[in-house]
């Protein structure tokens, strides 16, 4: 059983993780609050193919509730992963 994150309004949450698309290198990882509709994207300088790109995203949250952060990578020929990757956390006042 997969224990729920709990963070805090106005404590920042830390997410971690890695990304790799085979053959190709990431140039880039993106984030999501709202379900996809919009995406921040930080460049991966230096990637290369043959190693896998770690990420850290922080997250101040300002209003309490449960959230969804998507994360998917970006790679040299300019595709997005097809099916991003998910956490859900809650945030309490």
């Amino acid at each position: 059983m997969l224990k729920t994150q709990k963070g805090s309004v106005g404590v920042p949450m830390t997410f971690s993780g890695y990304a790799h698309d085979y053959d190709k290198a990431i140039v880039a990882v993106q984030f999501s609050l709202d379900g996809g509709a919009h995406w921040t994207e930080h460049a991966t300088p230096g990637a290369t193919s043959d190693r896998l790109v770690q990420w850290e995203f922080e997250f101040i949250p300002k209003r309490a509730g449960e959230y969804r952060l998507l994360v998917r990578s970006v790679n040299e020929q300019g595709q997005a992963s097809p099916t991003p990757d998910g956490v859900s956390f809650v945030v309490e006042e």
